[in-house]
């Protein structure tokens, strides 16, 4: 009788949780290691000139500090998409959380740059097992109709993370160290994964066990190294130089293999065929421009403060605020807009906004000015949950059940590729022309472009 009745404590604390409330303790705990990536992304952008500085770094060198977790988070997430349509989703998750929390607790003891650009590389490894696992959680804990409303409380959440990591980042890197931006980082990860553990109970898989593609991962990870090691090195190396030429080509020629191997492979690690749906296709483009437009702020509007106008890291953090503070405020709406209108009009128009507002900082930005900066932030700030809230609820919806991992992961791949790119060229336009202006009037022709597509390809209701 005594060991019938004898519980251990997880199992009083999930017998403790409502079934009602279990969704929103889930929600709570995706949208915090949302917000943990997003603040780990706005903290090293207004960090970056203090690192640089005390590690001895080149600036080409200091802007692989983003990118090498960029580009490792970006060939890897399309894996983990596929391990969470096969694995349980919780073991997936913890063991992505234990890398990401040790290797950023290491990266703050980092003595030069190599191991700094090392430890974020993990730091990818990491982020990319967990965000398609949290991406899936969320979505298979609410019914269809309600998660537009579901991915914009989990985009609230990170949000707010988002709003307060340029803060942090100059606050930490000024008063304290930059080291300490890193080691906030297993702190969250700890309560993150006690929640998992006391809320999510595992479903079932459905459907035979997919098979990764590890031709193809290999492929794409050349293919993808190579172009951003092409587009980031240029300035430095000389784009005319031979390596160069051989990288950019080499890399555009993997990129295409990768493709047609996908395409002659049984169970490919990205299902091309899903790309047949316009709406599918062009939302993933625009989920790639959002993430390019927010690094052109996080990390080079906060150069610019830095260098151009001569801000401290805390002053920098603060000048981000008028933008950074908007994106929660209008996350929430942006979920439940999208909900009831679709996608279509709602984020066409985010774009158009968000276009214009760079243009303008490409207008007024050899002023040297700060006031120009705030109308644009403030668009930027408000648009910004359109664009990736939207898209991602149509890329989810598109898709059955069973692939929910592998639409997620696709949608995060697009993400992510459009902050590797949008470091890259950003960088390599920075370093080569020696100013900030090539970089707002190219995000915002960018934009723009991306608008037109969309008009044409994105069906309303699909």
């Amino acid at each position: 009788m005594k060991q019938i009745t004898m519980f251990s404590k997880v199992d009083r604390l999930m017998l403790a949780i409502d079934e009602r409330h279990r969704p929103w303790w889930i929600l709570a705990a995706t949208g915090c290691v949302l917000g943990l990536i997003v603040l780990d992304e706005t903290v090293v952008g207004v960090a970056l000139p203090t690192i640089q500085t005390q590690l001895g770094m080149t600036q080409t060198a200091s802007h692989w500090i983003i990118n090498a977790y960029l580009l490792v988070f970006t060939c890897l997430v399309a894996a983990g998409g596929k391990l969470d349509d096969s694995i349980d989703l919780k073991k997936v998750f913890l063991i992505g959380l234990v890398i990401f929390g040790l290797s950023s607790l290491a990266a703050g003891f980092a003595e030069d740059g190599l191991m700094l650009i090392g430890l974020r590389a993990c730091q990818g490894i990491g982020a990319a097992l967990v965000f398609p696992a949290a991406t899936t959680m969320t979505t298979e804990a609410f019914p269809p109709e309600r998660r537009g409303l579901a991915f914009g409380i989990q985009g609230g959440i990170g949000a707010t993370f988002l709003a307060l990591g340029p803060f942090v980042g100059g606050l930490f890197t000024e008063v304290l160290s930059w080291r300490w931006i890193f080691w906030i980082n297993p702190l969250v990860t700890i309560v993150v994964a006690f929640i998992i553990v006391i809320a999510w109970k595992s479903l079932p898989r459905q459907g035979p066990v997919p098979h990764i593609d590890r031709l193809g991962l290999v492929i794409l990870i050349m293919g993808l190294s190579t172009l951003v090691m092409g587009l980031m090195q240029g300035p430095q190396w000389g784009w005319s130089s031979a390596v160069i030429i051989g990288l950019l080509a080499s890399g555009a020629i993997i990129l295409l293999l990768f493709v047609l191997t996908e395409l002659r492979v049984s169970e490919p690690l990205i299902e091309m065929d899903l790309f047949r749906n316009s709406t599918f296709s062009a939302s993933n483009l625009i989920i790639f421009m959002a993430q390019f437009n927010k690094l052109a702020i996080v990390v080079f509007g906060a150069l610019y403060f830095q260098q151009v106008l001569h801000m401290s890291p805390l002053t920098t953090g603060i000048a981000l605020l008028p933008g950074a503070a908007m994106i929660p405020i209008s996350a929430v709406p942006a979920g439940r807009l999208t909900d009831r209108y679709g996608e279509r009009w709602l984020c066409l128009g985010a774009l158009l906004l968000s276009g214009l507002s760079f243009l303008w900082l490409g207008f007024w930005i050899a002023q040297e000015l700060y006031w120009p900066f705030v109308p644009a932030l403030i668009i930027w700030g408000l648009t910004l949950p359109f664009l990736f809230l939207g898209p991602q609820r149509t890329v989810m919806n598109a898709v059955p059940t069973a692939k929910h991992g592998q639409a997620g992961g696709i949608s995060l791949t697009f993400r992510l590729l459009g902050g590797t790119f949008g470091v890259a060229i950003c960088g390599a336009a920075l370093v080569s022309l020696g100013n900030f202006q090539p970089i707002f009037f190219l995000t915002g022709i960018f934009s723009l472009v991306v608008l037109v597509i969309g008009w044409f390809f994105i069906k309303q209701g699909d």
